[in-house]
C-alpha cells in the first residue's frame, strides 16, 4: 500500500494543533469549538450537509464536493463510495 504523501505534514500539523489545548497528548484532529443543535427543519439539515460536503472543495483537496473519497457527497451523486449513510431526502447539487 502506498504511504500519503503528506503524512508528516499532517502529523506536524495535528501535533502543533494538539499544544493549543490540554487535553491532548500527541494529536488533534478535530477542533472542541463544537455545539449541539436541534435538526429543526428539512432546510436545516440540508445546509449542515452542503457544509460538510464544501468542507473539501474549501479546503482545496478536491474540485468538487463528490471528489472527495470520505465524503458522503460520493453517496448523493450515486457514486461508489467507502462509507455507508442513510440518506436524507433531498436533491443533489454540485458545487
Amino acid at each position: 500500500m502506498k504511504e500519503e504523501s503528506r503524512r508528516d505534514w499532517l502529523l506536524m500539523i495535528f501535533r502543533y494543533a494538539a499544544r493549543k489545548h490540554n487535553r491532548n497528548n500527541n494529536y488533534q484532529v478535530w477542533t472542541h469549538e463544537n455545539r449541539a443543535i436541534e435538526i429543526f427543519s428539512n432546510k436545516f439539515i440540508e445546509q449542515k450537509i452542503d457544509y460538510i460536503h464544501k468542507n473539501p472543495v474549501v479546503a482545496g483537496i478536491v474540485t468538487n464536493a463528490e471528489d472527495y473519497m470520505y465524503s458522503s457527497a460520493r453517496n448523493y451523486a450515486d457514486l461508489e463510495s467507502v462509507i455507508d449513510i442513510i440518506q436524507v431526502s433531498r436533491r443533489w447539487k454540485t458545487y
